[in-house]
């Protein structure tokens, strides 16, 4: 804010309000509780949809496009229809705590990565004619991780996610 004073000359003082400063930390911080949020949202969409269509042997299930970008959309189709192609698909419950471990609405696109211990012991991979489970296809407790991105039409996706079955949790 420049100020002019009587006297020897103008002079310039600088002086940032608390209450500029008060709004500008009370907006970012509503900015990263609503990315976490939408990333969240994606997030669980991105398992439900992943299971609805897992257990329809649908690789191309509309929903999935709801939630998930490439190159993990990509992924999850083709993985369906490996499935499929071999009479198997996905049953049960899988259950999931996700938690934001990172938010970068600075960077473009922006980013929140999300960190989660995916419960599958009571989610298999079944033959389809006679629901026998497919031996090697045990599933455990372990660490997933995710990316969701913010595109340009205001969507949160998740668009990277690895399974670390190597690491339980």
């Amino acid at each position: 804010m420049a100020v002019s004073a009587c006297g020897s000359g103008p002079e310039a003082v600088d002086r940032p309000t608390s209450e500029r400063n008060d709004r500008a930390r009370t907006d970012s911080d509503a900015e990263h509780r609503a990315a976490e949020k939408a990333a969240l949202e994606a997030y669980s969409g991105y398992l439900a949809a992943s299971r609805a269509a897992s257990r329809r042997s649908d690789p191309h299930a509309p929903e999935l496009s709801k939630f998930l970008a490439d190159p993990l959309l990509t992924r999850v189709q083709l993985s369906i229809r490996d499935a499929k192609e071999h009479g198997a698909m996905r049953t049960g419950t899988l259950r999931s705590d996700p938690t934001v471990i990172a938010v970068d609405i600075e960077s473009d696109p922006a980013t929140v990565e999300i960190q989660d211990c995916l419960d599958a012991t009571g989610y298999r991979l079944v033959y389809t004619k006679d629901q026998r489970v497919v031996p090697g296809s045990g599933g455990g407790r372990h660490l997933a991780t995710a990316t969701a991105t913010r595109y340009p039409d205001g969507r949160w996706l998740i668009s990277a996610g690895t399974a670390h079955q190597d690491q339980p949790c």
